[in-house]
């Protein structure tokens, strides 16, 4: 009897029913292809994250890690030899100033790092900034502060706040707001408004320490709460009193008791 013939070619046939699996380069170069294609072509740009956390920055291989210390005391013989003019004696004396205590709490709470490269000292400040517009698109800003040794601070900026650590930009928009405006104050952050620029200056808080100031900018509009037109003032709630060391800081930091506010043109602003 004749065997029936094979339900297949046999592999040596010319012309096999199925093609022969692709090598892994062609697939890797396919797939970049495809990549390059889709950016070069996608319909909308990519938006802009509306969440920007705040992360600490790290030091780089040039900077030696962020400096701490036991004590105001500690802090002071340490920037004294360092600081120019033996301005260090005017911090807290000269009105607008703050003192050693302010800057020790600071750097303890994680709001500022002091760091020291090539024998420069540097405080680092990441703060949250927010353009709150009212119904006429009008910027409110923060003229001047009350502080509480009786001076008074020219301002002439938005809202603005230093950021603590691992906090969010939305974080610390709803702390700002509710420590500088009020509890009853309600502002809106706008999608896609986020911007970050870094700023370096001599701190005026701080005279002889430079700064470098990380500024974590926001739009935003007024829910409720805010008048709006007109000059006003608000009672700091977030400074009252604060422990340094185990010890009461009233008479060792300057902190703010009030906030004066007006409402400008944005082109104001600018100039």
């Amino acid at each position: 009897m004749t065997p029936p013939p094979p339900r297949y070619p046999p592999f040596t046939s010319l012309n096999p029913p199925y093609p022969s699996p692709p090598n892994l380069l062609s697939l890797v170069a396919a797939a970049v292809s495809a990549i390059v294609k889709y950016n070069n072509y996608r319909p909308f740009p990519l938006r802009k994250k509306r969440h920007l956390s705040f992360y600490p920055m790290h030091p780089s291989p040039l900077h030696s890690p962020p400096l701490t210390f036991t004590s105001p005391d500690s802090l002071s013989s340490f920037l004294s030899p360092r600081l120019r003019d033996n301005s260090l004696a005017t911090w807290g004396s000269t009105p607008g100033t703050k003192t050693i205590h302010n800057l020790y709490h600071e750097i303890s709470q994680g709001e500022t790092s002091l760091l020291l490269a090539d024998e420069t000292l540097i405080r680092t400040v990441h703060v949250a900034s927010i353009n709150i517009r009212n119904s006429q698109g009008l910027v409110l800003v923060e003229s001047k502060q009350l502080l509480s040794d009786g001076s008074v601070r020219e301002r002439s900026r938005p809202l603005s706040e230093k950021m603590k650590p691992l906090e969010s930009i939305e974080e610390a928009v709803a702390r700002a707001v509710r420590e500088e405006l009020g509890e009853s104050v309600v502002v809106e952050i706008l999608d896609g408004s986020g911007n970050i620029r870094v700023e370096e200056r001599e701190s005026l808080s701080y005279p002889g320490l430079r700064a470098r100031y990380v500024l974590h900018s926001v739009e935003a509009k007024v829910v409720q709460g805010l008048p709006e037109e007109g000059e006003f003032e608000t009672e700091e709630t977030g400074e009252d009193s604060f422990d340094i060391a185990g010890e009461e800081s009233e008479g060792k930091a300057v902190t703010v008791k009030r906030h004066y506010w007006k409402w400008v043109d944005e082109r104001d602003l600018k100039r």
